[in-house]
């Protein structure tokens, strides 16, 4: 039960010791920075995680714990996510509308993107606030990244930061009822390097029965995804740095030494070419995750919600940033297309740049070559493209990467999504893309109003106006999988 408490700090329990939150206007009350593993520091630095040690006092959780990333993304972002330091970086976030276990409230828990080597789960946009109104609990949470999470070292286990997202879903499912979650009803959902991570999840035999269903927006995994790319990367690692690629000579680097490392690793030059884009990221370990994702999602029979938005990474046309003909199909061979599609690419798809090219190879292509696969197998799979675009300066007619987040979160309103939206976003499709994924999490299914894609090819798009539509996509199909 809910301890007694003011009304406005309740105090709930856990397996590790009680912990006080903060009831915001509306109701809602989020419980911030849980740990659910011991800071990965010193020993534990390149371990598997290890559950949390207990405490007997009441843990305060009014503010949002450290944060894995130590530099943001890019110098401009998107998404506004802090960089908190601190070593205690394996906690987690939760919002919910009733902090007792009679609730039993559906659950979404939220992975944070960010190419797998930034990005944190303490970003305004990732606020539960709306989920809540609406009889969802939400649970947000952070993971080690770059060479801390996903670097293969012989002497550690590999994809750490994998075992980390499978150690807080552990933690919901001890938990959660606390929160008035029920465990038997999570969905795990994430953005860009999250919906990678959901789709590595469904891929990944330990974490069977710890969620029902899953989101990927805009989903990308490292291709190819293999062990050998993987050991390819510790071996660039050695060569560039002149350090062992070891977690005991790692061990003791500082954030500013494994970030440089990382830059060295991930430099273009020789040795480079050839290796996967998302050099850092989950790979089929052939243990933990025994084949690569794309082998692995036709065979999971759970409901899986996937898409992307109409441009991610392509360049708005304003930029001038299209590359010549001979460079983009130089482009299109190093993407893997022979002669004949390339071909077809540049006439199917006129103006089209760079940008374009890499939305389609590392987007749109695999999300449709999953939900074709699933369909073939009847596996419950619904599929959408997002085409607003908005009006923020050099963004104009685009719908770029994470854009469709304020949407689908409902917090139009929230920090910086103006700056990324431009003004005036319609609220009446925050309303049908919100309403769309609560449904999917509390009833295993987006609404009547969206098809399955087995009907047809079915895809909602997302517009002022959203439609649903059979196949609009073929082209992309044709030319990048068949």
């Amino acid at each position: 039960m809910t301890t007694a408490g003011p009304q406005d700090h309740p105090v709930v329990p856990t397996r590790q010791g009680p912990v006080r939150g903060e009831r915001r206007a509306g109701g809602s009350v989020r419980f911030l920075g849980v740990p659910y593993a011991q800071p990965p520091v010193g020993d534990l630095r390149f371990a598997a995680p290890v559950p949390p040690r207990p405490w007997t006092g009441v843990l305060d959780a009014t503010a949002y714990g450290p944060t894995a990333q130590r530099r943001p993304f890019g110098e401009v972002t998107t998404i506004p996510e802090p960089t908190i330091p601190g070593g205690s970086i394996l906690n987690l976030n939760v919002f919910t509308p009733d902090p007792a276990p009679a609730a039993g409230l559906p659950v979404l828990v939220w992975i944070h993107g960010g190419g797998f080597v930034a990005g944190c789960s303490a970003s305004p946009w990732y606020d539960g606030a709306a989920f809540n109104r609406d009889g969802v609990v939400v649970v947000s949470i952070g993971y080690r990244l770059g060479i801390e999470g996903f670097l293969h070292l012989p002497d550690a286990p590999d994809n750490r930061g994998v075992r980390d997202w499978i150690a807080a879903l552990e933690w919901v499912r001890d938990n959660i009822t606390s929160f008035g979650g029920d465990p038997a009803k999570v969905t795990v959902a994430g953005q860009s390097a999250g919906g990678g991570a959901v789709q590595t999840l469904l891929a990944t035999p330990a974490a069977r029965g710890l969620f029902r269903a899953a989101i990927s927006a805009s989903g990308a995994v490292m291709r190819p995804q293999d062990r050998a790319c993987a050991e390819s990367a510790t071996q660039l690692f050695a060569d560039r740095t002149g350090v062992p690629a070891t977690a005991a000579a790692l061990r003791d680097a500082t954030d500013a030494e494994l970030l440089a490392f990382q830059d060295a690793l991930d430099a273009p030059g020789e040795g480079r070419d050839g290796l996967p884009a998302l050099l850092l990221a989950p790979f089929a370990d052939g243990e933990l995750v025994p084949v690569p994702v794309q082998e692995a999602l036709a065979d999971v029979d759970v409901p899986l919600l996937l898409g992307f938005t109409a441009h991610e990474f392509a360049a708005p046309a304003e930029q001038g940033a299209s590359p010549t003909e001979a460079e983009l199909i130089s482009l299109l061979a190093e993407l893997g297309l022979d002669d004949s599609r390339a071909a077809r690419f540049l006439t199917e798809r006129p103006g089209a740049g760079g940008g374009e090219a890499i939305t389609d190879w590392l987007f749109r292509a695999p999300a449709l070559a999953a939900a074709d696969a699933r369909s073939e197998g009847e596996r419950p799979t619904w599929l959408y493209q997002f085409d607003w675009s908005g009006t923020a300066p050099g963004r104009t007619g685009q719908a770029y990467h994470c854009i469709d987040l304020p949407f689908a979160f409902d917090l139009l309103d929230a920090e910086g999504a103006e700056a990324a939206l431009g003004a005036h976003p319609p609220q009446a499709l925050a309303d049908a893309v919100h309403g769309a994924w609560v449904a999917f999490v509390r009833d295993l299914d987006p609404g009547a109003a969206w098809p399955s894609y087995r009907d047809g090819r079915a895809t909602m798009r997302w517009g002022v106006e959203p439609r649903v539509e059979r196949d609009p996509l073929r082209a992309v199909r044709e030319i990048w999988l068949l």
